[in-house]
């Protein structure tokens, strides 16, 4: 699941980034396609000014007539051989095809176009018969009077290489680009993913160790229930063991799903509206002597150091309550008979300081890093039964921290733990 999201981020950024660079390559094509036919015009009209300047309109037999035949490429002398004009025409002002060089298409002039771009035929051309010429028909006037026009055309050929090879440049690049692109988008999508993948991970953890767990107490009850009917009739104390034992193992598999369904429903931070103000020396005192704390700590020292002056904090209290006493359960429940458990609360620094601390067990170094995690219990021996489903540090945990607070924790395998809640005040 993860591979196949991080795929489809990696294709949406290469393609999101390849439609902007193929719309920018075109903008690109666009701009030196007119930019060369805007050199290509200059170069024409500069040809047609010196042929034109060349025009003697003068007086002959009473009448003004233009002269013709000293005119560059259109008079007697033809033109150079590595002239680039494909023809050139006059015309008069009723637009009669008066003189012509290279080939005649049209002898009226219909259309009296500036420019325009033809593709015509091209004899002396045979290996591309056909091709593509930049035209310009331009209004000659002597003294403010039209005395005709002159019509002429070269080739684009030189202009349509320059193009094929920027457009097969732009190709490479844009190319280049999206592998560069797509590589990028494959590395930049696993490092934003990294949360992502974390979260499949604990999601694919959790599920296995939420079937494994409930399976555990299903199991025990089914077989309990079939021992209890394959017993005979009369045997009533049995039956009234299973049941007791049926009856434990329900409650434990309640307890399970309840915590289950705390770690699905409680994410992220609470809402404004479920915090309330509240002191929490006498929320822990009122806690500190309930009868859930005093039977859990049987056989134990329990003790508590809880400030004179009153501790405010914005918290929801129920939450509060559950977190503390999750750790005060699993400090009296890694403690051996006669040990110590003492809750502490203070002040320093702007924030309110909780702490349970035992001279139980302790925990090993290697475990330390990995004790919030769901389901996960550290094996090991213990005068205290350690029963349990790995859920109550993380959700003391998820608690402190959807108050804006840290649960940290010091220990030392052989002489205690240390659990300490940051809030803030």
């Amino acid at each position: 699941m993860f591979n196949r999201s991080r795929r489809n981020l990696a294709s949406w950024f290469t393609l999101s980034m390849g439609s902007i660079l193929v719309i920018f390559a075109g903008i690109l094509y666009y701009q030196e396609s007119v930019q060369q036919l805007e050199v290509v015009d200059l170069i024409l009209y500069n040809k047609s000014k010196v042929i034109t300047s060349s025009i003697k309109y003068k007086d002959y037999q009473g009448e003004k007539q233009v002269f013709l035949k000293n005119l560059p490429v259109l008079g007697n002398n033809p033109p150079p051989e590595d002239s680039d004009i494909i023809y050139a025409r006059w015309y008069d002002t009723q637009g009669n095809l008066k003189r012509y060089f290279g080939q005649i298409n049209q002898k009226k002039l219909t259309q009296r176009y500036a420019y325009r771009t033809l593709k015509i035929t091209h004899k002396s051309d045979l290996t591309s018969p056909e091709i593509w010429v930049r035209e310009i028909t331009l209004p000659v006037e002597y003294q403010d009077k039209l005395i005709g026009y002159l019509q002429m055309a070269i080739p684009m050929t030189r202009v349509q290489e320059l193009l094929h090879r920027f457009l097969i440049l732009l190709i490479s690049t844009v190319f280049i680009a999206l592998a560069i692109t797509g590589l990028t988008g494959w590395f930049l999508s696993g490092i934003a993913m990294q949360p992502i993948q974390l979260s499949y991970r604990q999601l694919e953890r959790f599920t296995a160790h939420a079937s494994h767990e409930l399976r555990t107490p299903l199991a025990a009850i089914l077989s309990n229930a079939q021992v209890g009917l394959l017993a005979p009739i009369e045997d009533s104390n049995s039956k009234h063991l299973r049941l007791e034992k049926v009856a434990e193992v329900a409650k434990s598999m309640n307890t399970l799903i309840g915590n289950l369904l705390f770690l699905a429903r409680r994410t992220g931070r609470l809402t404004p509206e479920s915090l309330k103000e509240v002191d929490l020396r006498n929320l822990l005192a009122e806690l500190f002597n309930s009868p859930s704390v005093k039977t859990t700590a049987k056989d134990l020292n329990l003790k508590s150091d809880l400030p004179k002056s009153p501790i405010m904090v914005k918290v929801d209290a129920d939450l509060i309550c559950l977190a503390v006493m999750n750790l005060l359960g699993n400090a009296c429940k890694y403690t051996p008979a006669g040990g110590m458990v003492e809750l502490r609360l203070f002040s320093r620094y702007n924030q309110a300081f909780i702490e349970v601390e035992d001279n139980g067990i302790g925990i090993a170094a290697a475990h330390l890093p990995h004790i919030f995690e769901q389901f996960y219990r550290v094996e090991q021996h213990q005068t205290n039964s350690a029963s349990g489903f790995g859920l109550g540090l993380a959700i003391a945990q998820q608690i402190i921290e959807a108050h804006g607070g840290h649960l940290s924790v010091k220990s030392e395998q052989g002489k205690g733990s240390i659990f300490q809640i940051k809030l803030p005040l």
